[in-house]
């Protein structure tokens, strides 16, 4: 049996640094070298090689079906976005047909098929696609997903079956719509971001450009394609400036996270390489007091690290730091950077080489209050993102639109060819964060020099008696305490049977002795008050209980408000 050849990383092709006018020009030219994706298996064992050639012929084939299925440009074509070749070939089919694809979420392992097919009639009814497309395997939850929603629902090994007819293919300019992007966080209220192919083109170059795309490098991902960092900067940028990527999916890597880890290592040329916080936190926990790293990893070429998605904590990036350089990680590998689905992905990149950039703020500075000398300093560790990617610009601006100076915290506003077109079929959300071009990020932050620094979001700010409490602060302090950790903890303020505002604290607690519960308790209910100087609601809660987005974030809008509902049952404790 002839063993399977990944696709090379180096390539005769001239790279060009997606100076393309739509995705499906990228394809093209990307089409006429021998660069492709690779798919991996949980152990990380190559499956399915699929150069960029063979996919654009699947894609035009698609596009092809999908046109004889009587879809017209500007149709939507959902897309249950499982990280394979099936997933890519339908994606730029759609865009080769004029549609605009629309990724939808996978299963997560928390929730059941109810929850499932809910969460996909949610996007499907904002979307109102002419398709849904899935995996075979989901045939059951897709379809019925889209027989609620009256739309059409077939899984994609059916679709291929179809026979291609020679029907000539929509041309595309860089004004119009690509495709619409879910953010993670869409629940009753979804908000699909348009993107056209000029904002994504733009962003896809300020990538190779920040990142300094070297002919060496090479992608290896276990970044979901339903999010906005795992489609657009892990996939769509990897065939706009050609570069060979190895992928893990999501669901083998939160089995066997090392594995992510196994495949950096095997790649001899120079490896990028992007996660959530989460991501490093379970690879440093995993490998734990393990001895023998060196003998296993070879990480010395990883050469960008990069960190997005969530806050980026310097804790867990020392922690990882620790555990692997044995293997020859350098702390300077990693690569913060900040952006949002509103913005194509990157507004803000660090320099590569840069690493880490750690600023100490005073957390009464943080808080917005003015700063009390009688009071003990306490600081929190704010990570540097880095700098405004190629094209982009970027202003903190105070609660009346006034600009700030740096060191300054207020409103983060970012504008360039990046932003988004609009929220689809929403012109007063639309009108609401973008305002002569500029967009409201609903993200807190300062400058300096240039560089930002993102200090938490606005709408998660906790207020009580006029104070700012982020709860990021509350939810670290919780973790601090032995047995907890990254995503036990969420923190959002209720209205208390008297009718103040206070913080509420939900904490998954994994001990079943009643006394030891009530001891967990006091314990943190002390903890917060020496962060917070107040009293609060400390609820312990069953493992697996605090809802996370379909990118892995923990959800504390949802969280709130099944807590608020009953649907989130505290542990029953005698006072």
């Amino acid at each position: 049996m002839t063993q399977l050849q990944p696709t090379p990383t180096a390539d005769s092709l001239p790279r060009r640094f997606a100076d393309f006018a739509t995705l499906g020009d990228a394809l093209d030219y990307a089409a006429s070298g021998t660069r492709g994706f690779n798919f991996h298996d949980p152990r990380g064992t190559l499956v399915r090689p699929y150069p960029f050639a063979e996919m654009r012929t699947d894609a035009l084939d698609h596009a092809r079906r999908l046109i004889a299925r009587g879809v017209a440009p500007g149709d939507r074509i959902a897309i249950v976005a499982e990280t394979s070749a099936e997933f890519a070939a339908l994606f730029f089919g759609a865009v080769y047909a004029g549609a605009w694809p629309v990724p939808l979420p996978l299963p997560t392992s928390f929730g059941g098929k109810e929850s499932y097919v809910e969460q996909l009639g949610v996007q499907l009814r904002s979307s109102d696609p002419k398709f849904l497309f899935y995996p075979e395997e989901l045939s059951e939850m897709g379809g019925e997903a889209a027989q609620r929603c009256d739309v059409a629902g077939l899984d994609w090994h059916t679709f291929a079956q179809d026979a291609v007819t020679d029907i000539a293919l929509p041309a595309a300019n860089s004004a119009e719509i690509c495709y619409l992007q879910y953010s993670s966080g869409s629940t009753r209220f979804p908000h699909g971001v348009a993107v056209t192919h000029g904002a994504l083109l733009s962003n896809l170059a300020a990538h190779a450009h920040g990142m300094h795309i070297a002919q060496s490098d090479r992608c290896i991902s276990w970044l979901p394609w339903y999010h906005d960092m795992g489609l657009v900067g892990c996939m769509l940028s990897m065939v706009a400036n050609q570069v060979s990527t190895d992928y893990l999916k999501t669901e083998d890597f939160a089995r066997r996270p090392l594995a992510w880890l196994d495949m950096i290592s095997r790649n001899p040329g120079t490896s990028c390489s992007y996660s959530p916080t989460f991501g490093y936190d379970i690879c440093a926990r995993r490998i734990g007091s393990q001895s023998k790293v060196a003998e296993r990893f070879d990480l010395s070429r990883w050469r960008l690290a990069g960190n997005g998605a969530d806050m980026i904590r310097p804790d867990v990036m020392q922690s990882f730091v620790n555990a692997f350089a044995d293997a020859g990680f350098k702390a300077s590998a990693f690569l913060p950077s900040y952006g949002l689905a509103e913005a194509t992905l990157a507004v803000t990149l660090m320099p590569p080489g840069e690493g880490i950039v750690v600023d100490l703020v005073e957390e009464q500075r943080l808080s917005g209050a003015p700063v009390d000398p009688a009071k003990p300093r306490r600081y929190r560790s704010i990570v540097n993102c880095g700098k405004a990617c190629l094209g982009m610009s970027l202003e903190i601006r105070d609660p009346d639109g006034a600009v700030l100076p740096d060191r300054e915290i207020g409103k983060v506003w970012t504008a360039g060819p990046s932003i988004m077109h609009s929220y689809f079929r929403d012109q007063e959300a639309t009108d609401a964060c973008l305002i002569d071009g500029w967009l409201d990020t609903g993200d807190m932050g300062y400058l300096v020099d240039g560089y930002l620094y993102i200090v938490g979001r606005a709408k998660d700010m906790i207020i009580i008696n006029g104070k700012n409490h982020w709860p990021q602060d509350i939810e670290w302090a919780v973790e601090q305490l032995p047995g907890f950790k990254s995503g036990d903890i969420a923190a959002f303020s209720i209205t208390t049977p008297a009718g103040e505002e206070a913080p509420a604290v939900l904490v998954q607690c994994r001990t079943t002795d009643e006394a030891e519960r009530r001891r967990l308790r006091d314990e943190i209910r002390e903890k917060v008050r020496s962060i917070t100087g107040m009293n609060c609601v400390i609820e312990l809660v069953p493992p697996r209980t605090l809802p996370r987005t379909s990118s892995g974030k923990l959800s504390r809008a949802k969280a709130r408000n099944l807590y608020l509902s009953g649907e989130i049952q505290p542990y029953q404790l005698a006072a």
